[in-house]
């Protein structure tokens, strides 16, 4: 069973930054995607960043919403199973619960559909 723990979520100004951290409990060894999704209020969850865990390098082929690219980063720490979210000028528009997920199927990272495990969420706000 996979588990992930996210952490790192709180409340900021706009132009502010955040960063998010994942706990992954399992990287298998032909590699799995780890991404960030987001789900504001009365919106649609929707995926923001993934991941490939194999790769060795800290970012792992990623992919991005057009919504996030040039703000977020996404990067991983494969010694720690810890996949993050840095999240640079920090628009109002960015509050959500965030939520890191994962998944083990051929199709690609930013496949969003395919993600099918889940963590609790962490909050995120910004005010304006």
């Amino acid at each position: 069973k996979v588990e992930l723990v996210e952490s790192g979520g709180g409340s900021v100004q706009a132009g502010g930054s955040l960063t998010l951290s994942c706990a992954v409990s399992v990287y298998f060894n032909s590699g799995n995607c780890v991404g960030w999704f987001r789900q504001g209020p009365g919106k649609e969850r929707e995926g923001v960043a993934g991941l490939y865990t194999i790769y060795s390098s800290s970012t792992g082929n990623p992919y991005y919403a057009d919504s996030v690219k040039g703000r977020f980063t996404i990067s991983k720490d494969n010694a720690k199973k810890t996949v993050y979210l840095q999240m640079n000028n920090l628009k109002p528009e960015d509050t959500a619960m965030y939520f890191c997920a994962a998944h083990y199927a051929a199709a690609g990272c930013g496949i969003w559909s395919e993600y099918n495990y889940w963590g609790q969420g962490t909050q995120v706000t910004v005010s304006s």
